[in-house]
């Protein structure tokens, strides 16, 4: 480990209180692997929640938690952290082919993925918090964005033993998997923009307008349901609402629904953003304008973070 200590407040207007932020590393077999942490109750002699976040293809942990240029929405779980004991740990994926940092999601044709054995390193990760950090192993939670949300839904697969509940954003399942069926219940929850021009909403080929594709995906509410299947719900949706607009000049539309009626229970969530980009959904963090134009329009009427949190908490 690296006894790196980063001063970082909580990142929004209103932030409530600083937060250290441990630069650490884990020795894996393809090398030493780097992420950060935010413990912010070190000396609590009780278990607290786990919260590990995963960026996107060419992002960074540190740009993930709000240390980097640009708005970061995902960066708000250091303020959820704060507040609610929660730990927060964002590891930094390995360099495919391309010399881009990602991860090893299912997509066997997504050809410029790392090869690393990411499913370990995040277990081992869970396992060093579990012993060092009074994480409660029964209470962890993953939540990624775009190839991080891909990530997410391949531990769903892989080791739901492991986890009480996945957000993805951005993301979706594999259409070509080089993973297993998965076979575990686990509650999932989906954020997707049905405008978004990187992983197309209804499935196809994930990538930028002419650029060379990174693979393929199936359709996001094709995902939903194989989770909602998995899991026993209904078919029905126990709920749904759409999120009140905050901003008349935003026309985007958020719509949840909901499927499984017990929030202790495993339940499956999808939040479709009518319009939406490729982008979290904020109401603080707000990308710039040329940067909308090349990842489509942001929701700005809820905090992915806090509609993960309200998702996980009870998990």
């Amino acid at each position: 480990m690296i006894p790196l200590l980063l001063a970082a407040a909580a990142v929004a207007a209103g932030a409530i209180h600083p937060v250290d932020i441990q630069s650490l590393e884990l020795v894996r077999p393809e090398g030493p692997r780097h992420y950060l942490l935010a413990d912010p109750a070190p000396k609590v002699d009780h278990r607290i929640p786990l919260v590990i976040l995963l960026h996107g293809h060419t992002g960074t942990a540190k740009q993930l938690l709000g240390q980097g240029v640009g708005a970061a929405p995902l960066s708000l779980w250091l303020e959820i952290g704060a507040h609610d004991d929660v730990v927060v740990i964002a590891p930094d994926g390995a360099r495919g082919n391309d010399d881009q940092q990602g991860w090893n999601d299912c997509r066997s044709d997504a050809v410029s993925n790392p090869r690393t054995d990411d499913v370990g390193f995040i277990a081992a990760l869970i396992d060093r918090a579990v012993a060092e950090n009074n994480v409660d192993p029964k209470r962890v939670y993953v939540m990624g964005m775009s190839n991080g949300a891909m990530m997410a839904l391949r531990l769903a697969v892989e080791m739901p033993q492991k986890l009480a509940a996945v957000a993805a954003v951005g993301g979706s399942m594999a259409a070509k998997s080089q993973c297993k069926a998965a076979s575990g219940k686990i509650s999932v929850l989906m954020i997707s923009g049905d405008a978004d021009p990187f992983v197309p909403y209804r499935g196809g080929s994930v990538r930028l307008y002419a650029q060379k594709s990174r693979g393929t995906v199936i359709p996001v509410e094709d995902a939903v349901r194989s989770w909602r299947v998995l899991d026993g719900l209904a078919a029905q949706a126990s709920v749904t609402r759409d999120f009140p607009k905050l901003d008349s000049s935003d026309k985007t539309y958020a719509r949840l629904r909901t499927w499984g009626g017990d929030p202790k229970r495993y339940q499956v969530e999808l939040i479709r953003i009518e319009g939406g980009g490729h982008v979290e959904p904020s109401i603080r963090q707000r990308i710039g304008t040329l940067y909308r134009t090349v990842v489509g329009a942001q929701n700005g009427d809820f905090e992915a973070a806090e509609e993960a949190w309200r998702f996980f908490r009870d998990k």
